[in-house]
């Protein structure tokens, strides 16, 4: 978990992806359309991936681990509590608080 924690803390929103994962692509649009520019690790392209994704399974005790989102250097979680959060309005200022949104 040590690799995770220093790929999340270089950047205000990282998300850990799979190329194939339709949840994923759907939180990446969702941050994206924001005007964020998060930090994307698609494990399924990456060197050691199957680590990572393993570590996060661990972290989050949950199967899939795709999407982890991580705000702030912080795990928020995957599609359901982002999407959670943009419905009561939290998510835009978590991502100001974190610095990944200017207005």
């Amino acid at each position: 978990m040590e690799r995770v924690n220093r790929m999340v803390s270089e950047k205000p929103v990282v998300i850990f992806s799979k190329t194939t994962c339709c949840m994923s692509h759907t939180v990446k649009t969702l941050l994206c359309d924001f005007g964020v520019n998060p930090t994307v690790h698609e494990l399924d392209e990456m060197p050691r991936g199957g680590d990572v994704e393993q570590a996060l399974k661990t972290d989050l005790g949950r199967d899939p681990a795709v999407p982890a989102v991580f705000i702030g250097g912080e795990l928020v979680g995957g599609t359901n509590e982002i999407m959670s959060l943009h419905l009561n309005r939290s998510l835009k200022p978590m991502l100001k608080r974190a610095g990944a949104l200017w207005v």
